[in-house]
């Protein structure tokens, strides 16, 4: 028997706020969280780059030293967002430990401040600097990190699923969590993903020519999805969870519910592990639908993947505009933080909960001229003030990996 499965908690860490009450202030406001790229060994040698998705806030973290030993960055961004996830939720301890609550959270990499400090001293030829390397440097960062430090802080005994498909990663996670719920497996699921900050992943996008760079000197007027003038991605960093209850349960305990998650697909282009692919996506979208119940003309918000890069936006306007036509409202939400990797999907989600909640459409940011090849979808240049009762999240990857979630306004 299929249930209905309801997100009744959330929490973000992102560029352009922590609580919900700053992010939504930076969507009205058109706050971008895009800054100078901090300066490190590779950024001065290698990177044309200079911008970066930064949070520059201080986050409050009162974590346990047994907790923080196996702790990267990426580890205390996560921990942080399903803290907070689980103390706004009201479930209580003996649940979070019946093994009716299950953990699907990833990231790229693990911790790549701490890989690089491994391989540094690794292949240093210097036995005091192998020596350095901790026991529990692994355990930080190896790719499930996220989830097994969550498991272990929060005492969770339910099942782990700990997706790293890039940027389809935490949704991935909502959409795995959101079948395993649905299906009976679990009563509950946390979801989300974190990346930290790194150079590194802007060096590799950077190689590939695919990040941002003419604007180095004004880095809040990129990216810019879908704009003649875009010119790449931003790589950016922070963490996002979400709770995903079956309806019944959260029903009789008296949850506040957010939304509710009515469908999700999630396929590959079966061809090239870098470049976006037309067919791969419009199936993702008619996937996605079919698995929701629901007819095009019914979503009316679409979160775009809209990563700024040349042809990535070119070839999802012309998949959304084959499938949609223009009747939806197209918005791309990089555009406020840059691209934050793992965590986009679920950050994106929370975004459209919020948007939800107020009857308010964030326009793309920086979209100021339309690329005459994006121009089949309806795109939003000034804020709307609209009642959203289904919106659509799309997120593509390396690999050819695509997603796409489907969530309503809650109605009994």
């Amino acid at each position: 028997m299929e249930r209905r499965v309801v997100i009744t908690a959330g929490s973000a860490i992102t560029p352009i706020g922590h609580a919900k009450a700053d992010i939504l202030n930076s969507l009205t406001q058109g706050i971008s969280g895009v800054k100078p790229l901090r300066h490190d060994e590779l950024l001065s040698q290698y990177i044309s780059s200079a911008v970066f998705g930064t949070v520059d806030y201080p986050i409050p973290y009162e974590f346990k030293r047994n907790f923080r030993k196996t702790m990267g960055p990426v580890a205390y961004y996560a921990c942080q967002v399903v803290k907070e996830v689980l103390e706004s939720s009201g479930l209580d301890q003996s649940f979070i430990t019946s093994g009716r609550l299950g953990v699907a959270f990833g990231s790229t990499h693990g911790s790549p401040t701490v890989q690089r400090r491994i391989y540094k001293n690794f292949f240093s030829n210097d036995a005091s600097q192998y020596s350095a390397i901790d026991a529990v440097d692994y355990l930080k960062s190896m790719v499930h990190t996220t989830a097994v430090n969550i498991t272990k802080m929060f005492g969770i005994t339910g099942r782990v699923i700990s997706s790293s498909t890039a940027c389809t990663t935490s949704s991935q996670s909502i959409g795995f969590g959101y079948e395993t719920v649905k299906f009976g497996l679990q009563d509950a699921m946390i979801c989300g993903g974190a990346d930290e900050y790194d150079t590194t992943t802007v060096a590799v996008f950077d190689n590939l020519l695919a990040c941002s760079t003419a604007f180095n000197d004004t880095p809040h007027r990129t990216p810019r999805p879908f704009d003649v003038n875009r010119d790449g991605l931003v790589v950016g960093e922070g963490g996002g969870a979400v709770l995903l209850e079956e309806y019944e349960f959260a029903k009789k305990r008296g949850a506040p519910i957010l939304g509710e998650i009515i469908g999700f697909s999630n396929n590959n282009n079966g061809g090239d592990l870098i470049l976006p692919n037309m067919e791969g996506i419009k199936n993702t979208i008619r996937l996605g639908l079919e698995n929701a119940g629901i007819a095009p003309d019914q979503v009316d918000l679409i979160s775009a993947h809209a990563t700024g890069t040349k042809m990535g936006d070119v070839i999802e306007a012309m998949a959304i505009g084959s499938v949609y036509g223009k009747q939806p409202y197209v918005t791309g939400l990089k555009s406020y933080m840059g691209h934050t990797m793992a965590t986009c999907g679920v950050i994106e989600t929370l975004l459209v909960l919020y948007m939800m909640e107020v009857g308010f459409i964030a326009p793309t940011l920086n979209l100021e001229e339309v690329d005459a090849r994006c121009a089949m979808i309806r795109h939003v240049m000034k804020p709307v003030e609209s009642r959203i009762q289904i919106a659509a999240i799309q997120n593509f990857a390396f690999g050819g990996v695509n997603t796409c979630l489907l969530i309503k306004q809650f109605d009994e």
